[in-house]
């Protein structure tokens, strides 16, 4: 008769159901695993062995097969260790199997029987309280695995020996506390800019609408600091957001003793990396930047420097909020909801268009560089301006501006606006004017007919594509919602197009 021990597969951030069924029966001695299994699941024979010969115990010289249940489904990762090895010591009689009927199980093992942590076990709580499950995991994941939920039973232990004497009664494990992550009242802040006042006016735009901003401008003008700055007028997340954030990060290794919280993600990767390390893949398909920086922040910083196929990649994600990964034998899914923010210089020197300045190669150095980022690309961009260098002049005489609290405060009373609006249209998932949908946002602006009239010019003469169009009523509303006024009227939508009329002249 076969032992059953419950685990889990991942597909994305989804948790699917695994079943590892273990069967000791006369025969040869071998040591079989079916189902799919990769080299890392291969592998575990002999982590489990060397692992039960640590805690006490010796295999049997039998027959031993191992089957992961769907057999079809494909299973990646070491986190089938100690449901195999609670399976064998339950077909041996060293632990009540009908104990294990009412856990999930997921753990890596060393070779010394200590259970080591492994990724996915938020995601994996969750799919487990689903199912009435309790869960079994390393002590080191097990503050992660405690925010599923207050009623989940939770058994976190270091090695298999504390294991089998939790099981036994002799020495129960403590229950786990969920850890919040404290928060960096240190972090960068606006009130550090000096100058750039239309700089800074685009940036809590853009915050307050959820919308993808672009900088251009020379070095050392301050597009990296103003980036940096932009979670610092976010407002946190809310509890859905926080637990899709969350199994992301989970799945990707990167909550760090379990420890969660409320501010967005802000990823910012360096200019070589590769399509996969940006929309996800590799052998194992994990998560990406674009998935990663989700309800967040993606900034890139020298934007041309980035491969084009890379860049291109991310065109799916920033239209549809996901990422799709399409493997022969598998595909899989990530919420990739960003807001993006890029900068770069007007050209290769860096210096195009600074007064005083004259580029040896001409208008040819600016045309160039900036024709590394395709037209698709920058037509999915809400928001363009131009950064102008500061002097040091204007650093001495300018005074600090206002703190990034402040302004805080308006972007926040301008996303409650924003969800209020799409909840009374039961646009579920909705809450920032940058996802609502084309057909919404012509219902909510509603062009009278002088805005209409400078909107059917400016498509005429910068020839903007429909989704130019949608993007930049969105802007607008953004701009009516920070000003607190109810519709959109004809300044709402010149400014809107001042953003759009930079990026056409680019």
């Amino acid at each position: 008769m076969a032992t059953r021990i419950t685990t889990v597969a991942f597909l994305g951030i989804e948790a699917v159901p695994v079943d590892v069924q273990v069967q000791i029966s006369p025969g040869l001695p071998r040591f079989n695993i079916v189902g799919l299994p990769d080299k890392a699941v291969g592998e575990s024979r002999e982590r489990v062995r060397a692992a039960l010969i640590a805690s006490g115990l010796a295999l049997p010289a039998k027959h031993i097969s191992v089957n992961l249940a769907p057999a079809d489904l494909p299973k990646e990762g070491s986190h089938y260790d100690l449901p195999i090895a609670l399976g064998l010591m339950a077909a041996m009689g060293a632990i009540p199997g009908d104990m294990l009927e009412r856990f999930m199980v997921l753990g890596e093992l060393a070779l010394d029987g200590s259970v080591s942590p492994v990724t996915g076990i938020l995601p994996a709580a969750i799919a487990a309280n689903a199912r009435d499950l309790g869960i079994i995991c390393p002590a080191a994941c097990g503050a992660e695995a405690a925010w599923a939920g207050e009623n989940i039973d939770i058994v976190a232990i270091d090695t298999l020996f504390a294991l089998v004497n939790h099981l036994a009664g002799r020495q129960m494990a403590a229950r786990p506390q969920p850890i919040r992550a404290l928060s960096n009242a240190t972090g960068p802040d606006l009130a550090d800019i000096r100058g750039e006042e239309v700089a800074r006016r685009a940036l809590e735009v853009a915050a307050a609408g959820g919308h993808n901003f672009l900088m251009v401008g020379p070095p050392g003008a301050g597009k990296s600091m103003l980036a940096q700055r932009l979670p610092s007028i976010l407002p946190p997340l809310n509890p859905r957001e926080l637990l899709d954030v969350s199994m992301i990060a989970s799945i990707a290794g990167e909550l760090k003793g379990g420890q969660i919280s409320d501010h967005r993600p802000f990823r910012a990767p360096h200019h070589s990396a590769s399509m996969a390390a940006l929309v996800g893949g590799g052998l194992r398909v994990r998560p990406g930047e674009a998935s990663l920086a989700h309800n967040g922040v993606l900034f890139l910083d020298e934007l041309p420097e980035f491969q084009a196929q890379a860049l291109d990649s991310l065109r799916q994600p920033l239209e549809s909020g996901e990422t799709v990964i399409a493997r022969a034998n598998a595909r899989v899914t990530y919420p990739s909801r960003f807001q993006l923010v890029a900068a770069m210089n007007p050209c290769k020197c860096g210096m195009a268009g600074t007064p005083g300045h004259t580029c040896r190669r001409g208008e040819k150095c600016a045309a160039d560089y900036q024709g590394r980022v395709s037209g698709p690309f920058l037509d999915r961009i809400d928001i363009r301006i131009d950064v102008p260098a500061v002097s040091a002049t204007d650093m001495i005489g300018s005074k600090p501006g206002e703190p990034s609290v402040v302004v805080a405060q308006r972007v926040a009373t301008a996303r409650d606006i924003q969800r209020r609006r799409y909840a009374e249209l039961d646009l579920s998932g909705v809450h920032t004017n940058s996802a609502a949908p084309s057909s919404a946002i012509e219902q909510i602006v509603a062009p009278d007919a002088e805005s209409r009239d400078l909107l059917l010019k400016a498509a005429e003469t910068f020839n903007l594509s429909a989704r130019a169009y949608h993007r930049v009523l969105k802007v607008a509303r953004t701009l009516a919602d920070l000003a607190g006024s109810e519709t959109v009227s004809r300044p709402h939508i010149a400014e809107a197009l001042s953003y759009r009329i930079n990026m056409a002249n680019a």
